[in-house]
């Protein structure tokens, strides 16, 4: 694909943004056929932001506290998404809920992707909760976004094995690196036209996704 006729992402975060990270040298290297027209964090410290400037990318703050409500805050947001007129949002560790107007204004093209097998384990503190369950796998799972939390449809999984030993921090860094490998996937499909969400749900090929896919990607001697 001509880079001229890429498809522009904005890549929203709050934190390190590895999946940014992800996704920004897929669309370099051209694993992605997209390119990254903007990264913006709600917080002005937010380390992903020196990453993403370090790549090579427009990178900026809207911070929550310097707005008034939440309403003000989505009003920015939605001022510096737009004024870049990207095709496809992706929520990359954005740690704010966002309204329903705001999602409604970019419905079937915003993504994200959660640390857990959705529908288990919605919200934060998922490796915890899997290992507090004694849970035996894991996982990641990308999602378009709607009103509800974390409640959009899957369109693809990655599981990874819970491990006997696991504490929090090898549990998330195992199911990181899947997120690295199926957040870059479905947003190549998207960028590339195979993926869609129409009024039924996900299309990928033009064929409903009446399940979410699945992808192995983890070694359990890993």
């Amino acid at each position: 694909m001509s880079r001229a006729l890429r498809p522009r992402l904005a890549i929203l975060l709050s934190g390190r943004g590895s999946n940014m990270e992800a996704i920004a040298r897929g669309c370099a290297a051209g694993r992605i056929d997209a390119e990254v027209a903007v990264v913006i964090s709600d917080r002005a410290a937010a380390p992903g932001l020196g990453v993403a400037r370090a790549l090579g990318l427009e990178a900026v703050a809207v911070p929550r506290e310097s707005c008034a409500d939440r309403d003000a805050f989505e009003a920015a947001l939605r001022h510096e998404i737009d004024s870049r007129d990207p095709q496809l949002l992706v929520l990359a560790g954005f740690m704010q809920v966002l309204g329903r107007g705001f999602v409604e204004a970019y419905a079937g093209r915003m993504l994200n992707v959660h640390p857990s097998l959705l529908p288990r384990h919605k919200g934060l503190g998922t490796h915890q909760k899997v290992i507090a369950a004694g849970e035996r796998e894991h996982g990641a799972s990308v999602h378009f976004v709607t009103p509800e939390l974390d409640g959009g449809p899957v369109v693809l999984q990655a599981r990874v094995p819970v491990q006997p030993d696991d504490d929090v921090g090898a549990l998330s860094a195992r199911v990181q690196r899947c997120e690295h490998i199926i957040y870059p996937k479905v947003v190549q499909w998207f960028a590339s036209g195979r993926l869609r969400c129409g009024p039924a749900g996900p299309e990928l090929d033009g064929k409903p996704l009446a399940a979410p896919l699945l992808e192995e990607c983890d070694d359990p001697n890993t």
